[in-house]
């Protein structure tokens, strides 16, 4: 099972592909950063985000899809165009026909962690331990994108054991 996470952002949106096997265990197949650029005008960020993600949906043919729920803090403008570009990403998994999931933050974090409130420091260490990697995943956004799809497959597996 492909399980494609997705950190929504507009400057920066973190996306990581984990594959579970049969016997449980975890293994990264990808993971990374779609950047657009401040100055350039939000539909064609929001395209160029599109764009790329349809292009990593057809080189990897996930078999499921996660995205992070929007966290509204403080910052109104920041809160809208997060919105906006998890709008495109919503879209463009649903196009593609795959079964999407959406987490809390603090949901990510307590499967990850087993603590709702962890820091960046710790969901990155774990997930780098889960995933058996040689180091922590960087940027933020990627490995905030790795933690999604891994909550992922531990709810699809959970809730696959409860329909037995």
């Amino acid at each position: 099972m492909l399980s494609l996470g997705i950190d929504p952002g507009t400057a920066s949106l973190g996306y990581g592909l984990v594959r579970e096997a049969d016997d449980g265990s975890l293994a990264c197949v990808d993971y990374g950063v779609i950047r657009t650029r401040a100055n350039t005008p939000m539909p064609q960020r929001l395209k160029h985000i599109h764009d790329e993600l349809v292009a990593l949906i057809e080189r990897y043919q996930p078999d499921r899809a996660a995205v992070e729920e929007l966290f509204f803090a403080r910052n109104v403008t920041t809160a809208i165009t997060v919105a906006q570009a998890r709008g495109v990403v919503l879209l463009a998994l649903q196009n593609a026909g795959l079964p999407i999931a959406e987490y809390k933050p603090n949901a990510v974090k307590q499967a990850i962690t087993g603590y709702g409130g962890a820091d960046k420091t710790q969901m990155q260490e774990m997930v780098r331990l889960l995933l058996n990697l040689e180091r922590r995943p960087r940027p933020d956004d990627a490995a905030d994108a790795l933690a999604v799809a891994i909550a992922d497959l531990h709810s699809f597996r959970l809730a696959s054991f409860s329909t037995v």
